[in-house]
């Protein structure tokens, strides 16, 4: 039998035979087993493998050219691309610019449209009182809430990708406008007010050209550890943000727990009993809806109408009863947005980092949130396309006295489970916040501010991740130190700061797992002719005066030095598993195992060529 195989060091057409110490054993145990004589010795021809030109190593474009793969991505990628272009058809071009098309020219009205309606109506009716809750919550008069949950609806129908993503303001996002603002101007302002509106603006171009550019892929680098740690904190301080409704009295406004709990205890001798009873009533009935609507299939349109029971219950408690010790959301103005463009460019460069948050937001919840409903829905989604979509629909509605929005965690579940199939049910809720202008808002005027402030902490309830921090602590201490040291900071420092520190530690990590890759000593399992990490499999055997390393990662200029040092230190120290073989005093032979190593830059290849003459000096063979 006659096995072929490719070597760079021997002749063509020389026969050569290998047998391993083993082999004998092998072939002897299986001719007893048979009862039939010993078979001949495998023969193996070895024919040359032809290596590109060496010659160019260590010139500049020389080892690049050849093994490289960052002078070639670049052509690579174009070429990619113009492929692409060129077999994109009329409707491709359109899809593209309108992805609404794709389920416009296939939508089935008798299959689709009843489920779209009902879903549709279900958001709707959900996003009237969390629209008002959250832009209380943003430090502005709930109207601004209803404009945000009107055009950018309509709007994301038309460009945005996902068919159940229900965008809107979210309170994650509200809690941002509302840090930020409070340092520049007061609420009552009316400078408040167009900063959040110059806002939405700010985070729409930022999101188009993030989509434009194809620069989605920037936010990969920050750990989910690291977003479920921020979310966890803001979640909390959204929570006692809230507590002033509950509570009948004025507390600090602060994205740190610490200065708002003082408040809490500053101001507890003007505690007032009625607003707390009826906030925690009204609270404790919209958990028990939501409840109800996740454990039971036949109840599920409970989970959608707990904001509109609070809602609807509060306002018939004030309208019958007149509380006075409780406080209303008052007038409303009626009627549809008017067109306008944002002012007070002069802040925007105090905005920005603001805006670059709130981005990043977008693309980890919203962007994340819509590729896992297209999974469940069987639909391909381009991340860059939809935050492309995002964007678009906060540009226009900047125009229409909105402040950002993205996509809403909670009313796209609920969106999806009411059987939403495609963008059409986003139409319809916005048409529901459209009568709500026109004709619910004087109803609105006698809606409880506890009443708002129970629909905002049972949305947050939600946010708090704890069962995320105990998976983490199970499985990886690391991700938990992260979680950890995100969710304190964000506490204790404030959201920018604790974003920042748990984007600057999750580099880190990853720089420090770049920088120290994973090497591993191969030992042979016994009985066959595999390799294996000895560390995974204890079993296996190494040979005296030999060492086989793997390394499982690329090698660059700044994991080198320590792959170097990884190999020293096995040709010194050795390892502890069991040897085989005739014992010497040194290593003779060390192997590296290159398989797993997909890129390899200049830098390295010169240090490895180094460490090859340091043992070709110390008459130690390299494989």
């Amino acid at each position: 039998m006659e096995i072929t195989y490719a070597s760079s060091s021997a002749s063509a057409g020389m026969d050569i035979t290998y047998a391993s110490p083993s082999a004998g054993d092998l072939l002897r145990s299986s001719t007893a087993a048979s009862g039939s004589t010993m078979p001949t010795p495998r023969t193996i021809k070895i024919i040359p493998l032809q290596h590109p030109d060496t010659s160019s190593y260590g010139t500049p474009g020389g080892f690049g050219n050849n093994y490289s793969s960052s002078s070639l991505w670049p052509n690579s990628w174009i070429s990619r691309y113009r492929g692409k272009i060129k077999r994109m058809t009329f409707i491709d071009w359109i899809e593209m610019f309108l992805p609404c098309c794709r389920w416009i020219r296939t939508y089935r009205w008798r299959e689709y449209f009843q489920v779209d309606l009902m879903a549709g109506t279900t958001v709707g009716i959900m996003l009237v009182p969390q629209a008002m809750s959250y832009a209380k919550l943003a430090g502005l008069e709930p109207i601004y809430g209803l404009y945000s949950g009107f055009v950018p609806i309509f709007i994301y129908a038309i460009f945005g990708s996902s068919r159940q993503l229900a965008i809107g303001p979210v309170a994650l996002v509200s809690l941002l406008v509302s840090n930020v603002l409070s340092g520049i101007a007061e609420s009552s302002d009316a400078l408040y007010t167009e900063l959040a509106i110059l806002l939405a603006l700010m985070v729409g171009i930022l999101e188009c050209i993030m989509g434009l550019l194809r620069l989605g892929w920037l936010i990969r680098f920050i750990s989910h550890s690291v977003i479920s740690g921020f979310t966890t904190a803001s979640a909390v301080v959204i929570a006692l943000s809230q507590a002033k409704y509950f509570l009948g009295y004025d507390i600090d406004r602060s994205s740190k727990i610490v200065p708002v709990i003082k408040s809490i205890i500053a101001g507890s001798d003007e505690f007032s009993w009625p607003p707390f009873v009826m906030g925690s009533t009204i609270l404790a009935i919209i958990q028990t809806m939501k409840f109800l609507g996740k454990s039971r299939k036949h109840l599920r349109f409970l989970r959608a109408m707990g904001p509109l029971t609070a809602v609807v219950l509060g306002t018939t408690f004030v309208k019958i009863y007149h509380p006075s010790s409780i406080t209303l959301v008052g007038d409303i103005p009626q009627g549809l947005p008017s067109f306008s463009i944002p002012k007070s460019f002069q802040y925007a460069k105090s905005l920005i980092s603001t805006a670059v948050l709130i981005t990043g937001v977008a693309i980890l919840e919203s962007v994340g949130i819509a590729k896992a409903l297209a999974a469940k829905n069987g639909y391909e989604l381009d991340s860059n396309q939809e935050l492309f979509g995002l964007g678009v629909a906060n540009i226009f509605g900047s125009f229409f006295s909105a402040y950002p929005t993205t996509g809403s965690f909670s009313r796209s579940a609920v969106n999806h489970e009411s059987g939403a199939k495609t963008g059409l049910s986003g139409i319809i809720s916005g048409t529901i916040m459209c009568c709500a202008l026109l004709f619910l808002t004087p109803l609105f005027e006698y809606i409880p501010q506890c009443a708002l402030a129970a629909i905002v902490i049972s949305a947050v309830i939600t946010l708090v991740d704890y069962e995320e921090a105990i998976f983490l602590w199970r499985v990886d201490k690391k991700d938990f130190l992260l979680w950890t040291i995100t969710t304190t900071t964000t506490l204790f420092l404030g959201i920018e700061i604790g974003v920042l520190v748990g984007v600057g530690v999750s580099l880190a990590f990853v720089i420090h797992e770049s920088a120290n890759p994973h090497i591993a000593v191969l030992g042979r399992l016994p009985g066959t002719t595999v390799y294996r990490n000895i560390q995974q499999y204890p079993e296996a055997y190494t040979y005296n005066g030999i060492v086989i390393v793997r390394i499982d990662a690329p090698i660059y200029f700044a994991n080198i030095s320590y792959i170097k040092d990884r190999l020293r230190e096995y040709e010194v120290v050795g390892d502890k598993s069991t040897k085989r073989g005739p014992e010497v005093e040194r290593i003779y032979f060390v192997i590296l195992e290159l398989a797993p190593v997909t890129y390899i830059d200049a830098s390295a290849v010169q240090a490895l060529k180094d460490l090859h003459q340091e043992y070709k000096s110390r008459d130690i063979q390299v494989e």
